[in-house]
């Protein structure tokens, strides 16, 4: 047991990924939109995101923290709002989807399931709850209970 104590706290000395992650780990994600006075206000205020010190200060970026070492940047500068197809989302867990979807209602955001006919969260094949959502430029956002 000493070992492999001495082996963890060596190997992350050294730098080196003992749970396996080898390759790339998400760092943060970029979104480009229409109107960041908008945007800043339903991830701050919706998704309930922490806004972050971001190093442009030009006024066209806001940033916010997602994770532990991840962060969302959205960016001022899309001609337009256009439509996405919801394959194309990004996910945030919850603790209690439930206390999530009240809050949601509070906020008057429309939400749903995949199909788009029930506000009912969807049961994944994993037993993950989710619901659906769109931000102000239509981006696609999964929200879940998955523990990971």
């Amino acid at each position: 047991m000493v070992k492999r104590i001495i082996f963890l706290m060596l190997s992350l000395i050294a730098g080196v990924n003992v749970f396996g992650q080898t390759g790339p780990r998400a760092n943060h994600v970029a979104l480009y939109v229409k109107d960041l006075s908008k945007s800043e206000v339903f991830y701050r205020d919706v998704m309930q995101l922490k806004v972050i010190p971001e190093p442009f200060h030009d006024g066209k970026h806001v940033w916010f923290r997602t994770g532990e070492h991840s962060q969302l940047h959205i960016i001022q500068g899309a001609a337009a709002v256009t439509d996405h197809d919801i394959n194309s989302h990004f996910a945030y867990a919850v603790t209690n989807i439930q206390s999530f979807a009240k809050h949601l209602d509070e906020m008057k955001i429309k939400y749903g399931n995949w199909k788009g006919d029930s506000q009912s969260p969807q049961i994944r094949p994993d037993g993950i709850k989710q619901v659906y959502l769109q931000d102000p430029d239509n981006y696609w956002i999964e929200v879940n209970d998955d523990k990971f």
